[in-house]
């Protein structure tokens, strides 16, 4: 069996040639290829599977919580938000791991750590004790998921950009998303239909078994290589390097967060059919968008691409605000998975060309914590809103939300010019 940890030496030699000049000729599995190289291939497969230890509970959480354990909106919440409070916490040991020891034991260690979060879950159910003690031991599995996360994404992130090139950056976070939220459109019926046969603790054993699998799926993809970084970047100072697309990150996120957290529970007080469809109908848009257009962030530019994406997501969350029945309400997740698909390797393309090559893994981290914090605060805080106001309403907060993202995002040239090289492009 391989050792969690990069093997150093050779590895930081080849990083000249893998990490360096762009116009070096590169091998015929590089991603300079119209196939999808093995490695990206395999990686994106592990990502899919990790992330449907996300996917297939998303939608179980909020039932479990509030009808089987009794708690209210804030609770769950709390619940579905915590795991990425857990990730922000551990997005810097990540990064400086990814960093320093190697992308490969990042990823491996995320995994097993993953795989943890599901014997937690069945802890919950199998464990004797009140609602409150089963409500804590969730919670725990939900902080050791975030922390398995973590160091899954940002290691898979960083292992793939070593791999591919800077140059093709986006490509490769476009591919990671795809399998991220692939995994979450199809978690979503998975997760229901299982927990509406067996209950929750299959879910839990499914959530157990699956970072396993992944861990086998990427066993033989190459070693990313590692550098030798005599005095690491202070991670104050990358944050404060990605704190525009970061935030702009942030904003988007509440579109996801409120869908995630919410969404069964908007359908079912409105008596509504599809409740399971609707995380389905967000992934499927996502997953379309990325194979169509993900080469768009490398072509156009981030900005560009995040300022058009952010006013398409505004559109959906406005259509799950005002809607009257279940096929508009599922429009609205799909609208907004539209909008938010590219979001991540736009704004991520601009984060790899503003960092440092030694300190790649530290800016990723940060940056995409800024997104783990939107999905932390934003159970809570919808939440209360929902109580006070309605389910609705919380999409009317996700597209002011959308709409301060897209000020933020705004290009440094004039509306039509940002707006009009990515529609010929779709167009064309």
């Amino acid at each position: 069996m391989q050792s969690f940890t990069d093997g150093p030496a050779p590895a930081r030699e080849e990083s000249r040639h893998l990490l360096g000049a762009e116009t070096e000729s590169r091998p015929a599995n590089s991603t300079t290829s119209a196939v999808l190289p093995p490695f990206l291939a395999r990686l994106a497969a592990s990502a899919f599977l990790c992330y449907l230890t996300v996917g297939i509970p998303l939608p179980v959480l909020s039932l479990y919580v509030h009808d089987t354990l009794g708690f209210g909106d804030f609770a769950v919440g709390t619940v579905v938000g915590i795991q990425f409070a857990a990730t922000v916490l551990t997005r810097k040991y990540a990064g400086t791991r990814s960093d320093l020891h190697g992308a490969r034991g990042a990823v491996m260690r995320g995994l097993a750590i993953s795989s943890l979060a599901g014997f937690c879950y069945l802890a919950a159910v199998l464990v004797p004790g009140s609602a409150w003690t089963k409500l804590m031991v969730l919670i725990a599995g939900r902080l050791i998921l975030g922390a398995g996360e973590s160091l899954m994404i940002t290691g898979t992130l960083t292992w793939g950009i070593a791999l591919a090139g800077q140059s093709r950056a986006g490509r490769v976070m476009s591919w990671t998303g795809m399998a991220v939220y692939g995994a979450l459109a199809l978690g979503s019926p998975i997760g229901l239909a299982i927990h509406s046969r067996y209950g929750f603790g299959a879910v839990a054993c499914t959530v157990t078994l699956l970072p396993l699998l992944a861990m086998a799926v990427i066993r033989n993809v190459e070693r990313a290589p590692t550098r030798a970084v005599r005095q690491p970047v202070p991670f104050r100072q990358v944050v404060v390097s990605v704190l525009r697309p970061g935030g702009v990150l942030a904003l988007q996120g509440a579109g996801f967060g409120s869908i995630g957290a919410f969404i069964s529970l908007y359908f079912l007080s409105q008596n509504w059919w599809g409740a399971g469809l609707a995380l389905s109908a967000f992934g499927g848009a996502f997953v379309l968008v990325r194979l169509l257009f993900g080469h768009l962030p490398d072509r156009l530019g981030g900005y560009r691409v995040a300022w058009v994406s952010l006013l398409v997501e505004t559109v959906g969350q406005l259509l799950l605000w005002k809607a009257q029945g279940p096929l508009t309400a599922l429009a609205g997740a799909a609208i907004t998975g539209l909008g938010c698909s590219l979001m991540f390797p736009a704004l991520g393309t601009e984060v790899v060309r503003i960092a440092k090559e030694e300190s790649r893994g530290a800016a990723l981290g940060a940056f995409a914590a800024f997104q783990d914090v939107s999905y932390a605060i934003t159970g809570p805080i919808m939440g209360i809103v929902a109580t006070h106001a309605g389910y609705a309403s919380i999409f009317l907060g996700g597209a002011a939300l959308a709409v301060a993202g897209a000020v933020l995002a705004y290009p440094r040239e004039n509306v039509a010019g940002a707006a009009l090289p990515v529609a010929e492009e779709i167009a064309g």
